[in-house]
């Protein structure tokens, strides 16, 4: 038996159960839940950080943005919401796709 502990996609019983295996599991309350998500965001920034090929990098970050969509509701508010928050800010403040590098602000 092999003892995890951790937050889990809401198919992975189903897909335990198919394998012939069985799997003990609970529904946690809202605070641990946050506290879970959180962690579980930690997890798959550093399984994105291990990624030795572009195909894995792109698969720890849809995880990622899973766990972001999820992390958004328990702050009150939706994936579109976070994605309009995303845009307002970018059309504020740029993105990154330029590149640019600050290496230290001047005072006039």
């Amino acid at each position: 038996m092999k003892t995890h502990n951790k937050l889990i996609r809401n198919l992975i019983p189903n897909i335990i159960t198919s394998t012939g295996k069985s799997s003990t599991t609970r529904i946690l309350d809202e605070a641990e839940y946050v506290t879970e998500l959180r962690a579980k965001l930690r997890e798959e920034a550093d399984e994105y950080f291990a990624a030795s090929s572009d195909a894995e990098a792109l698969e720890e970050l849809a995880d990622m943005l899973e766990v972001i969509r999820a992390l958004a509701v328990t702050h009150g508010e939706d994936s579109e919401k976070l994605e309009q928050i995303r845009a307002d800010k970018a059309a504020q403040r740029g993105g990154f796709d330029e590149r640019i590098y600050l290496i230290d602000v001047h005072e006039s």
